[in-house]
Parts: structure tokens; sequence; C-alpha cells
């Protein structure tokens, strides 16, 4: 009997423990690692922001729903890994043997590599918001609350070397239709400041007609906007940035006034992860093949925002690649079979898609990319704007949240209506 632990339980994390039960059966032994007991579905985080959606709507406990399938559950934070002698160590003190490791914990929020950046509560000590947890989104509706009494400035963006801008845009969005709706966008000025060279650039290079959709969406919202943009420091009430040219020169400083400020920051790999040798770049992301394995221990796979993967394009201020959700269960997806492969006595030979699709919700529309793959160059790439966005991104809410509470790693809609659209998970295997 081997046993399987992977350590996080969120996006990534969840449909790896159901998706490796469902291919190994009750014969071997899978133990979920979270520093948390809840799942939470991230990509509500900017609605919890504004109060459109509560805590209890987006967040489900983990345990009840693993022990259904047979899987062990621990709510404690990893604090090391011997990769080595094939331990985790739990809660500083716990240790956890496995046959086989699944890293899927998502990143570190690395605030500190902008003075001043953060919330102030809830990691980071500064003076900018993040809707990266739903503990930050939490703190910044308390903020907002107070703020409404007292309009002003806001600036919404993203830090260098962000990865993940599409929430970024669509919390943008979001707070201007919410403004809107209670009559106060006129006593507030948005900029919008990001380290992607154009508006639209998402950290991909662009998605089919992204820049132009965009820029005109900002227009028409009275959003003003800083391209790459290399935000230095952050003090009470502003953002001091330096706007560099495309050779990477300094072209304009600015000092930027607000109120109120969401800034997404730049990722790293978790502490427990990073600090093992020979497993991660230097900012910490787990290095793997195209397998989903690591190139150093042969028994540790890992997927999602955790793994290293390259930026698409050198760009004056730095920019990472986001991973997207469908990219993130493509990754797993190949985890799952090779795990089941391999204890069959069978070589490794499933690989990812990396298909990505991605629903950005706008407040009262939306804009929907679709990119196969991810990383250039593409088969499919195309960018589209619409109300049905909205209400596909509520609709996709509910229906991930359901396939959390129901275990099921690939329902229906996604194995056949998907498949019909040429949106696979695994790539076909090589043939001689």
């Amino acid at each position: 009997m081997a046993h399987i632990v992977i350590v996080g339980a969120g996006i990534g994390g969840m449909p790896a423990a159901y998706e490796i039960r469902e291919l190994l059966g009750k014969a071997h032994r899978i133990t979920v690692v979270n520093s948390t007991d809840y799942f939470q579905f991230v990509p509500s985080n900017p609605w919890i922001a504004v109060g459109w959606r509560e805590r209890e709507q987006i967040t489900l406990p983990i345990a009840p729903y693993l022990e259904r399938k047979g899987i062990n559950f621990i709510a404690k934070p990893v604090t090391a890994i011997d990769a080595t002698a094939n331990r985790i160590t739990v809660g500083g003190d716990q240790a956890v043997d496995y046959d086989y490791l699944v890293i899927t914990t998502g990143p570190k929020l690395s605030f500190s590599e902008v003075p001043g950046a953060g919330p102030v509560s809830s990691g980071g000590g500064g003076f900018t918001h993040s809707v990266c947890s739903v503990d930050h989104a939490q703190e910044f509706f308390a903020d907002y609350q107070k703020f409404l009494e007292n309009p002003g400035p806001v600036v919404i963006g993203a830090m260098p070397g962000a990865s993940c801008f599409g929430p970024a845009y669509e919390f943008a969005f979001i707070l201007d239709t919410d403004l809107r709706k209670r009559k106060l966008r006129h006593k507030v000025p948005i900029t919008y400041v990001t380290s992607e060279p154009y508006i639209g650039h998402l950290g991909l290079g662009g998605v089919g007609d992204s820049k132009s959709m965009l820029e005109s969406e900002m227009r028409n919202r009275d959003m003003k906007w800083i391209t790459n943009a290399k935000t230095t420091k952050v003090e009470a009430g502003k953002l001091f940035v330096s706007e560099l040219d495309d050779l990477g020169n300094v072209r304009k400083e600015h000092e930027v006034g607000f109120k109120l400020s969401m800034m997404l920051p730049a990722f790293k790999g978790v502490d427990a992860v990073a600090a093992v040798p020979n497993l991660c770049n230097p900012r910490g992301f787990v290095i793997i093949d195209e397998f989903q394995r690591s190139k150093a221990y042969k028994n540790i796979f890992s997927a999602g925002v955790c793994v290293a993967i390259p930026p698409v394009e050198v760009t004056p201020v730095a920019t990472g690649t986001p991973k997207t959700g469908y990219m993130i269960e493509s990754m797993v997806g190949a985890i799952a079979h090779n795990i089941a492969d391999e204890l069959a006595g069978k070589p490794a030979e499933a690989k990812g898609t990396w298909n990505a699709i991605c629903l950005a919700d706008m407040g009262d529309t939306g804009a929907a990319f679709v990119a196969l793959p991810q990383i250039p160059p593409r088969n499919v790439n195309w960018f589209k704007k619409g109300k049905w966005v909205h209400l596909a991104k509520i609709a996709f809410e509910k229906y991930f949240l359901r396939k959390i509470r129901k275990g099921n790693s690939e329902p229906v809609y996604e194995k056949y209506v998907l498949k019909a659209l040429g949106i696979v998970r695994l790539a076909q295997k090589d043939r001689p």
C-alpha cells in the first residue's frame, strides 16, 4: 500500500485528492495537509471585497468532504520537508511519511518586496490591500465601508513581479460597478497601476484583442492607467511609481495619491517548499518536467501556482506567467494518472495540455479568454466581452463549489462539453 500525501487543499489540491482516489481506489492511502481547515474559492474574493458575497458562501469545511471519500486530512501547516527521507513535518512536531508527495500549496504573497505594501492586519503590515485570500478580501470590505462615508481616490493594480493580473482588472471593474450602483463613482477617481507593458498583456503577451478591448473598457469607465509601472514603495495615502520605457529606462516618476488601494503582490514559493535542496528555482517555485514531476526527486509532483514557469516574454518591469484554474486542473490530471500508472508498474506518460480558460467578472458584464495552450504559440487565441461572461462566472462559482462538495474530479460538463469545444485536460500520448 502506497501513501500519497498532498500538501495544499485549494483549487489544485482538492481535485488532486479526488482524482487520485478515483484512479487508485481503496488500495492506497491518501492524506491531504492544509494550513487551514477550510477550502476557499479564491476567484470569488473580489465579490467578498465589495460585499457581494459572504464568507460562508465561498468557503467549505474540508474534513467532511474528504472523509466521505476515505481521504485523511490534517489541518496544520507544513513546516519542513525532508525529501531524502520521504517525510514532511506538520505543525512543527508531527512527522508524516509518504511514498509520493504532491505539492499544491499555492504561493507565498511576497508583500515585502515593496516597502509599505500589504494589508495591515492580515500579513504585510502596510498600506495596500489584496484580494488573494478571503481574509484579505474581508479586510478590504471593512475599510471600504468606512471609505464610502467619505470617498476619495482609489489605486488598483499589480506590483512588479506579479503574475496573476486577471483579478486586478476584475476588481477594478467590480469596484467601479459597485460605486456606480451607490451613485458615488463621481467622487472616486480610479487609477490602474500595473507592471504589464500595456493594458491587456495579462502576463501572457496579450490574448486575442485583449489590449484594445480592455483599454476601451477602462476609457468608458473613466479610469486612468500607468503601465510599465515599477512600484518602489508605499506610504500612507501615497504610491511611488517609476514608469519605465520599452528599454527599461525611467520615463517618468509618479506619486499617486489614494484613500484606498488594492495592489496584487508578486508571488514566491512557500517557505517549507522553497527550503528543500534542488527542488525549486530561486523564487521558491517547484521545478518540474513535462510529467509534472520534480526534476530532483522522482516521487514528488507539483501543480498550480507553486510550479516554476518561465515568463512568456521579457518585459521592462518583471511580470510572471499566470496559472489559471483549468490549466491547474490539467496539471492535476496528469499527476493523478502518472502516480496511478507508476503504481501499476507502467511508466509515467501523462502530460497536461495547460489549456487556459478565464472568466473575469466586470460587475455588470465580463470578459473571457481562451488560450490553447496558455503558453504561446497557440492553436486557439481569443478574447471576448459580454454580459454572458458575468452570468457564466456566477454559474462557474456554484458549479465548482458543488464539485468540491460532491468529490467529482471531472464532472460530465468538463468531460464532454469542453471536449466538444476542443478543450481537453490531458495531451494525447506520444506514439512511435
